[in-house]
């Protein structure tokens, strides 16, 4: 099930897009450190290609079937640290990985759930069985995508679709709301 109805704008609005798809600029969210974290996960698996063959050079070790076993590894660490990019309209959000994309839409949310462990993930239900998980810290640092899937989750609760998962927003947004208020203080010197 796509959102082309919500996200796509006649030609001639909007901003233009790779693919020839015009998205209304005010109308998508998209998560803004995800250029610096893919830039990241790059740097470090090139880092670690670099650092282990120039010592396979120092031990005069480095020959063909070794530099792609160098290499392999170096791809399977990117594989492992290229993050997902987490992106909202009205009434949907989305998280794009490396293989596919998934979407929940927020109107429509029945679950949302924190799963703590060595990393934490938030879990979105909607009604039409769509599930997405994304790090909860991309909500954080992004307040909008935050109001985007707030916004969707209060029209879940008010059409009584939400039931679990309200004290977990209600967390993000305070965490938010105290990371905005300490930036104005510390803006101000005011601490």
């Amino acid at each position: 099930m796509g959102h082309n109805g919500t996200t796509r704008e006649p030609a001639g609005r909007g901003t233009a897009r790779g693919e020839g798809v015009y998205v209304g600029a005010a109308e998508t969210v998209i998560d803004r450190n995800w250029v610096a974290d893919v830039r990241a996960a790059v740097l470090c698996s090139l880092g670690l290609l670099v650092l282990v063959v120039l010592l396979d050079l120092a031990n005069g070790t480095l020959g063909r079937a070794r530099l792609a076993l160098w290499a392999g590894l170096s791809v399977l660490l990117y594989v492992v640290l290229h993050p997902a990019r987490v992106t909202a309209g009205p009434g949907w959000l989305a998280v794009r990985g490396l293989v596919r994309r998934r979407h929940v839409c927020t109107g429509l949310l029945t679950a949302v759930r924190h799963n703590e462990g060595v990393a934490d993930r938030l879990v979105l239900c909607d009604s039409l069985g769509n599930r997405v998980e994304l790090d909860p810290q991309v909500l954080v640092d992004n307040p909008l995508l935050l109001h985007r899937l707030d916004r969707g989750a209060r029209d879940a609760r008010e059409a009584g679709l939400l039931r679990t998962g309200c004290a977990e927003l209600h967390r993000l947004t305070a965490r938010v709301d105290g990371a905005a208020a300490r930036g104005v203080f510390e803006a101000s010197d005011l601490r």
